[in-house]
């Protein structure tokens, strides 16, 4: 009772308020979290100075600025989420070239997107069904909070994208085929996944990483074209999609292969713009420890 309302007294209401109105508000939240409550600083800190050996500390301590200035203004574009027109969606968050996915959608086949919590992820779940000539489909990990779960829920699929959990995906596939829809399955591969297993180990921003493989998998198993889409911020609250075509030939790959483009891929756009990558997580969790024999499944 009290999540409902938080999300229908507060969060609601708060959400109708103009973006603009909203990133000057939650500039009060960015002082915050940055000299006052510190959120995750010595995680982000660790993370960026592993990642760019290169940097001194100053350079260090500026990246991190900037990364919590942004990590304000996604929450404020997440909050607004909640009640964002589709018009308004579709002028702040739009894909420069659709024909690419859309092509496979005319030969009856489904395709993988593969991203990371980069820049705008939630408004990419908002937009996807909209986005593509296929039905879209974000694959997700559960919310510990079941009522604030449904709630954000309503609000990512109302514009027709359907949200899945990742012990649904499997199940979600066959579906798929058997009503014969094309979709296009949106999967945030990071690393640190769950089971270390079915991992796959690569160099990764200098550090030894242990990638979701979950992309590659699903490729193969089900021979669908996989795309890096790659979330760019022209302004504050407006971004673009581009694609790059990873492989439209899984089963010609080796093993590793469509997971080491992407991580390449992804590497390339951290790099290059830094500050828009979720810092604060603890992505090297498993950071020193011995890889465990892989699943013979996988």
């Amino acid at each position: 009772m009290a999540t409902k309302i938080l999300f229908y007294l507060v969060l609601y209401p708060l959400s109708i308020i103009p973006l603009r109105i909203l990133n000057i508000l939650f500039y009060a939240f960015y002082l915050l979290i940055t000299y006052v409550i510190k959120y995750r600083k010595k995680v982000t800190i660790e993370n960026i100075r592993l990642s760019f050996p290169e940097k001194n500390e100053k350079e260090i301590y500026v990246l991190y600025k900037q990364y919590q200035f942004h990590l304000t203004q996604i929450a404020a574009e997440m909050l607004k989420m909640i009640s964002m027109s589709r018009k308004n969606l579709q002028n702040r968050y739009f894909c420069s070239n659709p024909e690419m996915v859309n092509q496979y959608f005319k030969e009856g086949k489904s395709v993988i997107l593969v991203s990371s919590h980069y820049n705008n992820w939630e408004w990419m779940v908002l937009a996807l069904d909209s986005m593509f000539l296929h039905h879209g489909i974000g694959v997700g990990k559960a919310n510990s909070n079941k009522d604030f779960e449904i709630m954000i829920n309503r609000a990512r699929t109302r514009y027709g994208t359907e949200v899945v959990f990742a012990d649904h995906v499997r199940e979600t596939f066959e579906r798929y085929i058997e009503s014969n829809t094309p979709c296009a399955y949106m999967m945030l591969s990071d690393q640190s996944p769950n089971n270390l297993k079915k991992a796959y180990y690569t160099t990764f921003l200098n550090q030894d990483s242990a990638m979701i493989y979950g992309a590659e998998y699903f490729a193969k198993k089900y021979n669908l074209p996989v795309f890096y889409y790659q979330v760019i911020k022209d302004k504050p609250g407006y971004y673009h999609v581009e694609l790059e075509l990873i492989t439209e030939k899984p089963l010609e790959t080796v093993y590793g292969e469509i997971t080491e483009k992407y991580v390449q891929l992804l590497e390339k756009t951290i790099i290059n713009q830094p500050q828009y990558w979720l810092w604060s997580h603890r992505r090297w969790k498993n950071r020193g420890k011995p890889r465990p024999p892989m699943d013979p499944k996988q």
